[in-house]
């Protein structure tokens, strides 16, 4: 009897009919021998509704505040969930995350998790239960509620899946896997059967939306057998493991984008030593994750750097870096967004010449200017304006040989596109 661990996300729990789907997956894991843990993601919009309906009624609302509303789209999901199961005639049990024995540091919106207790869940499978825990949430020691940040049902699973010993673990989705880019901007993209966790992880990190960087983190620092794969069909899925052979001929993997970015510049700063650890450090202190830097030449012992941050953080950015200027002199602090970030990534890149210049030709011959670089041995990325960003995925796409003459899958039969 093998221990499995499902994770549904929210497109595929969006409607009751989809729920029912996936009730009976899970049950048909279950009867074919399996012992089965199921995460799930909050239904459909859920979260995003959430969200707006705090800012109808303000614009800057407690972070605590917000994981108490943001962690009941989960519980819900769980809830029906467990319902279904019920009236499909099997045993079911729901688990909030501080109920499955997630505990997480002191950190809202974005927790990291500490250490997960499993007794309960033990418990729950022991008495032949499906065991269903919500995913995205935890609690801190002194008894917080906190988040896990967007997309951190598969974290959960992948935590779950390490902390209780399960044999795979399987994040489902309303794609069948994981491909060279994202489907619904290059329809033939290329399906990967296996892709290694340093690739996964870069891909993720850099806008890949399929999988959550912390969950690769987690299955590759605890070796979990970690599968990405349908919820809509049978279909096979894609392997993600230490090494993944590359296919001959290939070698950029995939092609990543985020639409989540902005960046800032601080002009005129004094060019002395601890500077730049000043400022990114307060940024630190603050939680706020700095992406590409690049500095300018110094004039008059002055230099100018830009870095970017997430939109999300571009205001709190902003004012540690006003905060720090009495500290850190200089001259003014500007933002810019309505950019995306495009990545390659591929572990063949680092024995592979001329394919950042390749990139770089691609993009200047769409008409874009590139405004930031950042490379390692087996990613490069550039930040562009967000307008032709389809436009210069899908030439990126075929420059590296990764168009095929199939139709990628997303989405319920009726979603082919």
């Amino acid at each position: 009897m093998s221990l499995f661990v499902m994770k549904f996300g929210g497109s595929s729990v969006g409607t009751t009919e989809r729920m029912q789907r996936v009730a009976q997956r899970i049950i048909d894991k279950k009867l074919q021998g399996h012992r089965v843990v199921v995460v799930v993601s909050a239904m459909g919009d859920t979260t995003d509704d959430l969200i707006d309906k705090s800012k109808e009624l303000t614009d800057n609302p407690p972070a605590r505040e917000m994981d108490m509303l943001l962690t009941t789209g989960e519980q819900i999901s769980v809830a029906l969930l467990a319902m279904t199961i019920h009236k499909l005639g099997h045993e079911a049990k729901s688990f909030t995350g501080w109920q499955a024995g997630i505990v997480t540091e002191s950190v809202h919106g974005k927790a990291r998790i500490s250490e997960i207790t499993p007794t309960r869940l033990n418990a729950a499978l022991d008495a032949g239960n499906i065991a269903i825990v919500a995913g995205f949430q935890g609690m801190t020691e002194d008894g917080e509620i906190t988040t896990l940040g967007r997309g951190g049902s598969d974290t959960t699973a992948v935590a779950l899946a390490a902390a209780i010993q399960a044999d795979v673990c399987e994040i489902y989705t309303d794609v069948d896997g994981i491909y060279s880019t994202d489907p619904r901007v290059v329809k033939n993209a290329r399906k990967l059967d296996v892709i290694s966790y340093d690739e996964m992880l870069e891909l993720a990190h850099l806008g890949a939306a399929v999988l959550h960087p912390r969950a690769v983190e987690y299955a590759k620092h605890n070796n979990v057998h970690l599968v990405v794969r349908s919820s809509f069909n049978q279909n096979e899925g894609t392997l993600v493991r230490e090494e993944a052979a590359m296919e001959q001929g290939v070698v950029v993997s995939g092609i990543a984008f985020d639409k989540n970015v902005a960046r800032i510049s601080i002009v005129g700063v004094a060019d002395i030593p601890g500077v730049l650890a000043k400022i990114f450090g307060a940024l630190a202190d603050e939680s706020i994750d700095v992406d590409i830097i690049v500095q300018s030449g110094i004039s008059n012992g002055k230099a100018d750097f830009s870095f970017t941050v997430s939109l999300a953080d571009r205001a709190r950015a902003l004012g540690v870096i006003e905060r720090v200027r009495e500290e850190v002199p200089y001259d003014e602090a500007t933002y810019e967004e309505n950019l995306v970030k495009v990545s390659i990534v591929g572990a063949g890149m680092v024995s592979n010449p001329g394919v950042a210049a390749k990139m770089f030709d691609v993009i200047s011959k769409t008409g874009v200017s590139i405004k930031m670089v950042s490379t390692s041995e087996i990613k490069c990325s550039c930040v562009i304006a967000a307008e032709p960003l389809n436009e210069v995925v899908r030439a990126l796409h075929t420059a590296y040989g990764l168009d095929t003459a199939d139709a990628a899958f997303v989405g319920g039969p009726q979603d082919r596109r």
